[in-house]
């Protein structure tokens, strides 16, 4: 993992669902631990949410904030 994938995770936009259009760094939590239990999706979009769902329930998304880019 480097620094560049981690942007471009947290700057990805959730493509569908209940919080479809929000950046990945800002889906609540809970709602990553259920793709958690139930299995993230296959691909790109499953591994920067499981590394999303990493970043949250560590408690690390306060220092990723200044990542995000702004539209």
């Amino acid at each position: 993992m480097d620094s560049q994938q981690l942007k471009l995770a947290i700057n990805q936009v959730m493509p569908f669902g209940k919080y479809a259009g929000r950046k990945l760094l800002h889906l609540p939590e809970p709602y990553l631990v259920w793709f958690h239990q139930q299995g993230f999706p296959a691909g790109k979009l499953g591994e920067q949410l499981a590394l999303i769902y990493e970043v949250k329930v560590n408690g690390l998304e306060g220092m990723l904030e200044s990542l995000i880019e702004r539209s």
